[in-house]
């Protein structure tokens, strides 16, 4: 970021974004003249006008998905490739403009836009690079008197939910793979956040997506927009994230025709830190795990445990660190903390905050909303949190670090698998067989081990139990977007 941030240049922004629907490659507005409000969270006022998707432009996005797959499938690996670099350059080149975009619809400050330009853009590059490299396998039947040959083809037609946290990253970490893989979409992103997405649009647009692959429809009635499309058979995968609840929802649609599906669901972190710990190290991983996104993340620390002998120092470093973190809107420099993407949101942290105090826990810093317009909360520290308190085991979603203490091992192990969630877990120790223990009992898709952020578009993003189905990123990723064809020939 090399420039200031003026209410001219946001206006500027706002004014060249895209507000319409994207379907069989054409900007259109809602069939029957819809629109919707997105806001600004830092002020609460109207920042864009979008139209809002009636189940008609839904219908019409996956017949237009539907029509184009045949080709897209059949469209040499290289040239989707090629496709995918072209919109990771066009993501870079105009990284200034994307940033600022999603720093106004969503709230997070602007240096945390720009990281997540670079991230989303990385998905492009990584499953640009696995295109090529779809394999199979070709061997001879144990009795000899027959060949197998294995084959990887793309699954279909895809519809993909992404949710409003991360608005432009969850849009690549999905289309990426599809792309790469030669399927077609219909991509729906959350009505908070929408503008990131179609201008993700333009971009793929400009680097040659042809007609009807990628679609994109924005609607305030998810449901009443997407069921009927899940259930209709037509496609024949769904990816979704978002909360626990919808997925679970979502997975009963897309059973009524067998979809293959993915979900990342939502998460209770743990973040662990034992007594040998390096507090400091401990500390600047608990900030990371736990204010990026200002805490409306997914993988956030949600449960954060110290030894009991530690968790005085590690509490009033934590506590010190949070404090020097200014609040603000996300647009004005030295900003560390954004506000909550609504209303709804920041009421709910302070609901899980009131609870928590209610029950017995104690304010180290913080602990209720931020005055002034907007949708602000405070940094928050909470010591000796009660197990019955209930942000234990719901998603805080807020820059809130609830911290309790432990004596051994097997407690603190025995804690952290006591949830229905399996996301992520953080583990700080300097025994490193420790670490490795631990990391393998914990009952989660990720761990960290000394690193307080796990993200990364080359490993596979997912979840156990509660926390979904399937894997996003790495090697795997686009495996969720293939078929596996065996054709049997006899010698």
């Amino acid at each position: 970021m090399t420039e200031t941030i003026t209410a001219a240049r946001e206006s500027e922004v706002v004014a060249a974004a895209e507000t319409r629907l994207y379907i069989d490659g054409q900007w259109r507005d809602a069939r029957n003249g819809r629109t919707l409000e997105v806001h600004d969270p830092s002020t609460g006022k109207v920042l864009a006008t979008v139209a809002d998707a009636s189940v008609e432009d839904g219908w019409d996005a996956l017949y237009a998905a539907q029509r184009a797959q045949q080709d897209f499938a059949a469209m040499p690996p290289r040239q989707r490739a090629d496709i995918l670099m072209r919109a990771f350059e066009l993501m870079h080149q105009r990284k200034d403009d994307l940033a600022l975009l999603m720093t106004l619809e969503m709230g997070k400050p602007l240096a945390e836009s720009y990281g997540e330009v670079n991230y989303a853009a990385e998905f492009f590059r990584h499953f640009a690079e696995e295109a090529t490299r779809i394999g199979g396998n070709y061997q001879t039947a144990p009795a000899g008197n027959a060949r197998f040959v294995v084959a990887k083809q793309p699954v279909g037609p895809s519809i993909l939910i992404t949710p409003w946290n991360f608005p432009l990253a969850m849009g690549t970490r999905k289309i990426g793979p599809a792309l790469a893989a030669g399927c077609t979409s219909v991509l729906k992103p959350a009505e908070l956040t929408p503008l990131s997405m179609l201008a993700l649009a333009r971009i793929l647009e400009e680097a040659g997506v042809p007609a009807g692959v990628v679609n994109i429809v924005v609607t305030s009635t998810a449901g009443d927009v997407m069921e009927p499309l899940i259930r209709s058979g037509i496609a024949r995968k769904l990816s979704f994230t978002g909360s626990t609840a919808v997925g679970k929802k979502l997975l009963e649609q897309a059973s009524d025709k067998v979809l293959r599906t993915s979900m990342e669901l939502g998460g209770n972190a743990a973040f662990v830190v034992f007594e040998d710990a390096d507090i400091d190290q401990a500390v600047e991983g608990a900030i990371a795990a736990k204010m990026r996104n200002s805490g409306e993340a997914c993988t956030a620390a949600n449960r954060i445990f110290a030894h009991e002998s530690v968790i005085d120092e590690f509490s009033t470093k934590l506590a010190e660190r949070m404090a020097q973190m200014p609040v603000g809107r996300g647009v004005d420099e030295g900003v560390k903390v954004g506000p909550m993407v609504d209303a709804k949101q920041r009421d709910k942290v302070a609901e899980l905050v009131d609870d928590a105090v209610k029950s017995g826990a104690r304010v180290v810093l913080g602990g209720e909303p931020a005055a002034g317009e907007g949708f602000f909360y405070r940094p928050t520290v909470l010591s000796q949190v009660p197990e019955q308190a209930r942000m234990w085991q719901e998603e805080i979603f807020g820059p809130v670090a609830p911290v309790s203490s432990f004596s051994t091992e097997d407690e603190v192990i025995a804690k952290v698998n006591d949830t229905p969630y399996g996301l992520v877990n953080y583990v700080y120790t300097n025994d490193l067989t420790r670490g490795l223990r631990v990391a393998e009992r914990v009952e989660s898709g990720m761990v960290g081990l000394n690193q307080g952020v796990v993200s990364n578009p080359a490993a596979p993003f997912g979840g156990i139990k509660e926390s979904g189905l399937g894997r996003e990123g790495g090697d795997t990723g686009i495996d969720e977007f293939l078929e596996t064809k065996y054709i049997g020939i006899q010698m």
